[in-house]
């Protein structure tokens, strides 16, 4: 009786909210502690390279000499608990509540009174409106939790690019290889055409960025855009390739120009793509058949 009432839609997207609320607490974890463990590792790579080419320790400065000092490992994802960013005061559970905590502080840390980043409670709240949505959509069943998982993935990632212009390898490839995977049993597309997907989405970055940088000798865009598009296409199929570069660019040139006329940037300033992807993406999953054939129908090609 009671696995009766929790399945009804309304408990279901409530509950949803509520979890999803927790999971982008978590989500706040890993966009902040991600960036600064992927830098202490590449030190400590380029560390060990310089060394065994026989490089002299004493010549190591910057990074590497804090490396070689014994700079300590950031914080990891799980197990550390969270603290303030400004007094390092470790956090009790009642200021970890996500977005009322904030919302009760006032914005401000308990402790030494900084201002807490609204990213926290918007993380939150994103992650728990975007989960809800995608229970409304699937309804209960294997389709809703894989695209739960390829949802928070995607929020993960945004963020991170935001903050650093980055997209983790350690985010994009399982992301890539469960769109793999969850294609074998039929969830979203099939096998033949997820691998297509990806094939097509990664080469289509691909060859927009070697066009690019040999027509102005600059990047245009980070190699991290070309594995995100690869995982998207993974999860959506090769008929979503298309409509998500197209959705992607439209929405990244509106809101990229929009953001470089508010601050005051030039059109050199680099832009994460990452985000704009990933909305298209999300877009593509649960509504992209019915975009589709509404362009279709409208533009009488169908």
């Amino acid at each position: 009786m009671l696995i009766d009432v929790l399945l009804q839609p309304a408990w279901l997207v409530g509950c949803t909210f509520f979890f999803g609320l927790l999971i982008g607490s978590f989500l706040n974890v890993v966009i902040l502690r991600i960036p600064p463990r992927l830098e202490w590792q590449w030190r400590r790579d380029a560390r060990e390279i310089l060394g065994a080419d026989g490089t002299d320790s004493g010549e190591a400065t910057g990074d590497a000499a804090r490396v070689d000092a014994g700079e300590p490992q950031p914080p990891g994802i799980v197990v550390e608990r969270s603290f303030c960013p400004k007094c390092h005061h470790q956090l009790s559970a009642f200021d970890n509540v996500p977005v009322f905590s904030w919302l009760l502080l006032g914005g401000r840390c308990r402790y030494c009174k900084a201002p807490i980043s609204i990213q926290y409670p918007a993380v939150e709240l994103l992650t728990a409106v975007a989960s809800a949505v995608v229970v409304w959509h699937f309804g209960p069943g294997w389709q809703a939790m894989a695209a739960l998982v390829y949802t928070w993935l995607l929020i993960g990632l945004s963020g991170i690019d935001l903050r650093t212009t980055l997209l983790p390898d350690s985010l994009t490839y399982p992301l890539l290889w469960l769109g793999l995977l969850i294609s074998t049993v039929g969830l979203f597309v099939t096998p033949t055409q997820a691998l297509w997907g990806a094939a097509v989405g990664y080469l289509s970055l691909w060859s927009v960025y070697w066009l690019f940088k040999l027509a102005t000798g600059k990047e245009g865009m980070g190699r991290g855009d070309f594995k995100l598009l690869a995982a998207l296409g993974a999860w959506c199929g090769l008929n979503g390739v298309l409509p998500m570069v197209m959705v992607s660019a439209l929405v990244g040139a509106v809101v990229g120009s929009a953001w470089l006329a508010l601050r005051g940037r030039d059109r050199a300033t680099p832009i994460p793509f990452g985000p704009y992807l990933a909305l298209a993406g999300w877009i593509q999953l649960l509504w992209g058949d019915r975009l589709i054939a509404a362009y279709l129908h409208f533009s009488g090609l169908r």
